[in-house]
């Protein structure tokens, strides 16, 4: 991670300690080695974090969408089941690999390859704590626009290399909801730009040091405008049309196994991982948090240790004893950046599951609908929304800014369903 700015020494050790960790680590390499390191150092752990955070993003999404079915998950392979993803990688590097005998073997290679590479780069502009970005673009918003929008030519690429009729619908479908959605979702940040003036993430977070975008009028709604578009556009339920398995049988992978399917899963997953990032980045203030004592943090993570039915007792004695002694270590600095960063993260991942766990797979007719004819629109009315805001001072600009969002969500939605429905069909049933 870029921990080429220095640390502030007002931060704690505890908040810098990977910034700490890598200066300590360039500071026995020559000075004209150091730059090259320091790139290295940022591409390992983006190379290493990426897989681990796909392996158990899948593992919490079986666990979560368990629970809500009134199961258990994965309990078999490792404590908890948390040796399953290891297990299921194993699996799909031993499967294996068949290519349809019509099929275009180079784009069926390149095809997911080519999905999983842009989500990988979407780390890079990451700000995963204080100078904890692994680069920080004076553009980084547009980078994740422009690099977001490749893995619609990878889908289409694979759908069409496969030579299948079901690969290519889903294929087809992809591109018109990536397409549909990608238009709401990059309207949805402009009021973001508008506030700060900047395209850096970086500056972004900075922006929200006294007050969340979240918390005002426009940031909710762009919030909820941006994370609902980029779940449409990772094919998560209600959005997953692409796959359809009761109709298309997977739709652009259907004819995808072993590690190239594989490829395909990782990269929904990260960018899945992708959109709750940006989304904590651009309105939940990013990895600024409550002044809440590490000790609270500490007590917090010993009591589920101590509480943890399955985890042998030599464990739990070494998960205590080791928040202990970083209890006694950082007692009083305050919970760190990157863990704010995380468990923001990880909520909307919770968000994103609970979807899939509770939300039907939406027609397409309702799919493309939803972003044309409500979410686009609603994006206009946000922007005027934040105008207002910004201009306007208090409390006329939060009257004005909350007053144009609920007379436009109403006019949508007036209009919307003052269109004629589709008639109720009859069915004639054989004697």
């Amino acid at each position: 991670m870029n921990f080429t700015l220095p640390a502030p020494a007002d931060l704690s050790p505890l908040d810098q300690i990977f910034v700490n960790a890598k200066a300590l680590l360039l500071g026995f390499l020559p000075e004209p080695l150091v730059p090259w390191a320091s790139i290295l150092i940022r591409i390992g752990v983006i190379a290493a974090l990426a897989p681990a955070i796909m392996m158990y993003l899948t593992w919490l999404e079986r666990k979560i969408i368990a629970r809500i079915q009134n199961r258990l998950g994965p309990d078999r392979v490792g404590i908890y089941g948390l040796m399953q993803p290891l297990s299921d990688g194993l699996k799909m590097l031993m499967k294996e690999d068949l290519v349809p005998r019509g099929a275009d073997r180079l784009l069926h290679l390149l095809a997911p390859i080519l999905a999983v590479s842009p989500a990988i780069l979407l780390f890079a502009v990451i700000p995963f704590g204080r100078n904890m970005a692994p680069v920080d673009l004076n553009i980084g918003l547009l980078y994740i626009l422009a690099v977001g929008s490749v893995s619609s030519y990878a889908i289409f690429m694979g759908g069409w290399a496969s030579r299948s009729k079901f690969s290519v619908l889903g294929a087809a479908r992809s591109v018109a909801q990536i397409i549909s959605y990608e238009v709401p979702g990059v309207l949805s940040v402009i009021p973001v730009i508008m506030a700060t003036g900047t395209l850096s993430l970086v500056g972004i977070v900075e922006a929200q040091a006294d007050q969340w975008f979240v918390c005002t009028p426009w940031g909710f709604a762009g919030a909820i405008i941006f994370f609902l578009c980029g779940t449409a556009e990772v094919n998560r339920t209600p959005f997953d049309m692409p796959e359809a398995e009761s109709e298309l049988v997977g739709g652009f992978h259907t004819e995808y196994s072993g590690m190239k399917f594989a490829l395909w899963y990782m990269a929904e997953f990260l960018e899945s991982f992708a959109v709750c990032a940006f989304t904590t980045t651009l309105f939940l203030g990013g990895w600024h948090g409550p002044a809440l004592p590490f000790w609270i943090v500490s007590l917090t993570g010993i009591a589920l240790i101590g509480t943890a039915v399955r985890l042998p007792i030599a464990a739990k004695a070494f998960g205590i004893v080791g928040l202990a002694g970083m209890t006694v270590l950082f007692f009083r600095d305050p919970a760190p950046s990157w863990l704010w960063f995380f468990v923001k993260t990880y909520a909307l991942i919770f968000v994103m599951v609970w979807f899939r766990g509770t939300l039907p797979r939406l027609r397409v007719d309702q799919l493309m609908g939803f972003a044309w004819k409500f979410l686009l629109p609603m994006t206009i009315f946000n922007v005027v929304s934040a105008g207002i805001w910004l201009t306007a001072g208090f409390p006329a600009n939060f009257i004005g800014s909350t007053a144009v969002l609920i007379a436009g969500f109403w006019g949508l939605v007036k209009v919307n369903n003052s269109q004629p429905s589709q008639p109720d069909r009859t069915y004639v049933l054989a004697d």
